[in-house]
C-alpha cells in the first residue's frame, strides 16, 4: 500500500516536472538583449519631441556630430541644455537670421558643457562653468548655475537671460540633456557690438561754416627766410636813399 501510494505521487508531479523542464529549456535558447547603439543626440531629441529647432542648428552648424563623437569616444561626457521650439519662437524678429555663420555656432556650443553633470552637481557647481563656445580671441563662454534652497530646481544664466531647467531628457552618463525654456543668448553677442570702433564726430574746428571741408581754424604759414631777407634789403635801402637825402640838402 505504502509503495502504490508513492507511484501515485510521483505520477501526479509528472506534469510539474515536464513545465519545470519546458521553461528551462525556452530560458536557455532565448536570444541575448542587443547591445545598446551608439549614443546619437539629434535621434534622442527627436524623440522626446518639442525640439526642432534646435535639432536643426545642432545638424546644420556639425555640432551634433561633435557630441557625438565625444560622447561615444571619451570617458569626459557632456552636458546638453536644449532649448524648446517655444523658446526659439519667444526670440525677438529675425535673432537668429541676423546672426553671422559662426555666431550661429557660437550659440549652439553655448548650450553644451564639456563635461557631463547631474542636476544635484549643478547646484553647488563653481561659477562660471565654461561652455564650448569660445570667441574669435579663444576666450571662453561661461553660464552661472544657482540651485534654489528646499528645492531640486536650478537656474541658469547667460547675463543676459535666466531661465530653469524644466525638464530632464536625459541623465545617464555619458549624455545629460535638460530642457530650458529660452533661448540662452551669450553676453559676449552684445559685448562684441559696444566694443566695435565707433567713428568719430567731427569737431567744430575741422570743417569751416560752409561746409566746404576745409580748415577754417588752419594756422597762417609763417613767412621763410628768403621773404624775411627781402624785407630787410629793402629796409636797407630806405634808409639809405634817406641819408643819401639829407647829405644834398645839407
Amino acid at each position: 500500500m505504502a509503495r502504490t501510494a508513492l507511484i501515485s505521487q510521483l505520477l501526479s508531479l509528472t506534469p510539474f516536472l515536464f513545465l519545470i523542464l519546458q521553461i528551462n529549456a525556452q530560458s536557455s535558447t532565448a536570444p541575448a538583449p542587443a547591445p545598446e547603439g551608439p549614443i546619437n543626440v539629434t535621434a534622442i531629441l527627436n524623440k522626446a519631441g518639442g525640439y526642432e529647432t534646435f535639432i536643426r542648428l545642432l545638424t546644420e552648424t556639425q555640432v551634433a556630430n561633435q557630441i557625438n563623437n565625444q560622447v561615444n569616444n571619451s570617458n569626459q561626457g557632456m552636458t546638453v541644455l536644449a532649448p524648446t521650439d517655444n523658446a526659439f519662437q519667444n526670440l525677438p524678429s529675425g535673432a537668429l537670421n541676423k546672426l553671422s555663420s559662426q555666431q550661429q555656432v557660437q550659440l549652439v556650443l553655448y548650450h553644451v558643457l564639456p563635461s557631463y553633470y547631474t542636476l544635484q552637481s549643478l547646484e553647488t557647481v563653481s561659477n562660471p562653468v565654461r561652455t564650448q563656445a569660445t570667441g574669435q580671441n579663444g576666450e571662453v563662454f561661461g553660464l552661472n548655475f544657482t540651485g534654489e534652497p528646499n528645492s531640486n530646481q536650478v537656474n541658469v544664466s547667460s547675463g543676459m537671460v535666466q531661465t530653469t531647467i524644466n525638464n530632464v531628457v536625459r541623465k545617464d552618463f555619458p549624455l545629460a540633456i535638460y530642457e530650458v525654456d529660452k533661448v540662452l543668448w551669450p553676453l559676449e553677442f552684445n559685448q562684441s557690438k559696444a566694443s566695435a570702433p565707433a567713428a568719430s564726430p567731427p569737431t567744430s574746428s575741422s570743417t569751416n561754416s560752409s561746409g566746404n571741408g576745409k580748415s577754417s581754424g588752419a594756422a597762417e604759414p609763417s613767412p621763410s627766410k628768403n621773404d624775411a631777407k627781402s624785407v630787410t634789403v629793402g629796409l636797407s635801402l630806405v634808409s639809405g636813399l634817406w641819408f643819401l637825402c639829407m647829405g644834398v640838402f645839407f
